[in-house]
């Protein structure tokens, strides 16, 4: 790379640098005008505003019986409750709310399916406590209103309920992840890939349900052969859309027939005008020539893999180019390196080597190196699969925070 194109490079990192911080200052001074109000007029008169905008009878009458009835609907569509309709009532409904009741614990984690479970049984026995008392003070007596007990049972009687209406929304919310889940999994080649002498085995755990982080395998003709790691910035389902976004785009750019460094500035400005200003991604994209082992290569601000000759010291394939979306004001020179029969290439994702325990230790490059030289000899699939497992071993009860993502490609003749 020459001086001129690394001094251009350091010009962009210096004005990407200026726009984060810039996005940063901005969200800070939001944050402080988000601050609590002085305790003035206008204070109290948009306190007021808060709690009796919006509020009607006709919402009221929505809450209580089109959301409350969607509620008890969508948490009761598998309960089968056809065989309880001959039975006296007094039998009929005891079923029916038990089988309700294990059809809602059936959908929960095994700890909140014991907390939903005792506080569930501790508000039906306070009810039949109060309706005892209240039978045995006679139907007009005041006293039960009188009773702090009575208005506790009630507030926690309308908790109940609300935490009913917020746990459909979960729910619901859950099973569309599911399918956004299947569906991004299905976009991605997690079958081993095996053809002219190279190997390619790939894994990806998100963080969540779904995640940004982003790999393929795309046979160009002619004995070439496309791979791609990723990283969109953030997790989730806006890191997703954008991973698929970015999924869509560069197989789109590889059919028109754009290769290389042209590939990458085309794909770049397309993510410019198309993703949010505050996201970017980080990008490996490398064209092997499967007969001669030539890897041509663009690291647009990813990390560097990790490149295993056989027999020799591990090498990394650093940044050539500055990380996609931030700017259209760039270039993406590429390089190119052997692959010998009997070298491995491994990429990775951030998610695995800023993986923190519960000391907030990083699991680190130098640990990822480490293992990965100790254990080249093992097949593609136990060398990454045994990655994560390390990776999970060292975070312990602390929950991965980023999505993990590795590739081993290899070449045996």
């Amino acid at each position: 790379m020459t001086r001129a194109t690394l001094a251009d490079l350091s010009a962009l990192a210096e004005k990407s640098r200026e726009r984060f911080e810039d996005l940063a200052t901005r969200f800070r001074a939001s944050q402080r005008k988000a601050g609590p109000p002085a305790l003035t007029e206008s204070y109290w008169q948009a306190l007021r505003d808060l709690f009796t905008r919006d509020v009607t009878p006709e919402g009221l009458r929505r809450l209580l019986q089109h959301e409350a009835h969607e509620t008890f609907r969508f948490l009761t569509r598998e309960v089968d409750v056809g065989d309880l309709a001959g039975l006296p009532w007094h039998r009929r409904h005891p079923r029916s709310l038990w089988r309700f009741f294990l059809a809602v614990a059936f959908r929960l984690s095994p700890w909140r399916r014991v907390l939903f479970a005792g506080s569930a049984i501790a508000l039906g026995l306070g009810w039949l406590g109060f309706l005892a008392h209240l039978l045995s003070m006679g139907p007009f007596s005041l006293e039960p209103l009188a009773n702090a007990k009575t208005w506790l049972l009630l507030a926690a009687t309308l908790f109940f309920f609300l935490l009913t209406l917020e746990l459909r929304d979960k729910l619901s919310l859950k099973g569309d992840l599911e399918v956004a889940r299947q569906i991004q999994f299905g976009l991605l080649p997690f079958e081993p890939f095996e053809k002219d002498g190279v190997s390619i085995v790939s894994a990806m755990r998100p963080a969540n349900t779904v995640g940004g982080d982003y790999f393929d395998i795309v046979e160009l003709g002619e004995g070439r052969l496309a791979i791609t790691v990723g990283d969109v910035a953030g997790k989730g389902m806006p890191a997703a859309l954008l991973m698929a976004l970015l999924q869509g785009s560069l197989r789109t750019l590889l059919s028109a027939g754009l290769r290389g460094e042209e590939l990458m500035a085309k794909l770049n400005a397309h993510l410019c005008s198309n993703i949010p200003s505050n996201r970017l991604i980080t990008l490996f994209y490398g064209e092997l020539d499967t007969a001669t082992g030539r890897l041509a290569y663009v690291n647009a601000g990813h990390n560097p893999p990790f490149l295993f000759p056989d027999g020799q010291r591990p090498a990394r394939l650093g940044a050539t180019a500055m990380a996609l979306g931030i700017t259209m004001e760039t270039d993406f020179p590429s390089m190119s390196v052997e692959l010998d029969p009997g070298d491995r290439l491994v990429l990775y994702t951030d998610g695995v080597t800023e993986a923190e325990d519960m000391k907030d230790r990083e699991y680190g490059e130098a640990r990822l190196e480490a293992w990965l030289q100790a254990n080249r000899d093992e097949t593609g699939r136990r060398l990454i699969d045994g990655v994560i497992a390390e990776v999970l071993e060292h975070c312990g009860a602390a929950r991965p925070r980023d999505d993990m993502t590795l590739m081993c490609l290899g070449r045996s003749r």
